[in-house]
């Protein structure tokens, strides 16, 4: 196998062997100039990005700056929106649902290097991928680790560490993330905490 093949088989691999570097500098590249396109250019912004991702539905918005590996094992589904500062390192699957929202500086990592100096050392690294459901906020600052998967219908706390699964229809915070209640109908009226809509336009 080559290195490429085994990164993308979640086996331990060498990041600098067998074109991978090449395939990190030339998307590094096209991440600098989708960071650099004027923030009005929003038919270039969207023929660009998807030349970076592996696959984006409709209704993709990814604000500047905005950084990845490789790009090319990112899903996005339908209506996915981030806002800035996103790091996605992808060297192995990250893929998200629809209807998915990033707050600022919003970080998924499938790459990781292992516990023990010897082993670290050596050179080795790995990715596991991450996978997230439809209808997910993930709050500001949150980091989200190899080999984790979120449910449907999940939102994340700001400042999260997400070590574990999260399962479906759960507000979820901490370091580490914690499951904090279960999202029920009756949050449906509330906008924020205790504040209801005055309007009867948001269902």
């Amino acid at each position: 196998m080559t290195q490429k093949e085994r990164m993308l088989a979640e086996l331990p691999y060498h990041a600098w062997k067998d074109g991978l570097k090449e395939e990190r500098i030339a998307n590094k590249l096209r991440c600098q100039e989708y960071n650099s396109l004027r923030a009005d250019k929003f038919d270039e912004k969207d023929k660009l990005i998807r030349t970076i991702l592996g696959k984006a539905g409709k209704n993709l918005w990814i604000e500047a700056p905005f950084f990845c590996d490789y790009g090319y094992n990112i899903e996005a589904g339908e209506n996915f929106y981030t806002n800035f500062n996103c790091t996605i390192l992808d060297v192995a699957k990250v893929i998200i649902g629809d209807n998915v929202m990033f707050a600022p500086n919003v970080s998924l990592y499938t790459a990781g290097h292992p516990i023990h100096h010897v082993s670290r050392n050596s050179g080795y690294e790995y990715g596991i991928g991450i996978k997230i459901g439809n209808n997910v906020w993930i709050g500001g600052n949150t980091v989200v680790n190899p080999g984790v998967t979120i449910g449907d219908n999940v939102v994340i706390g700001s400042g999260s560490v997400v070590t574990k699964d999260i399962p479906a229809n759960i507000v979820a915070a901490g370091n580490p993330c914690k499951v904090i209640r279960e999202i029920t109908d009756d949050d449906r009226k509330y906008f924020y905490k205790d504040r209801m809509f005055d309007v009867n336009d948001f269902n």
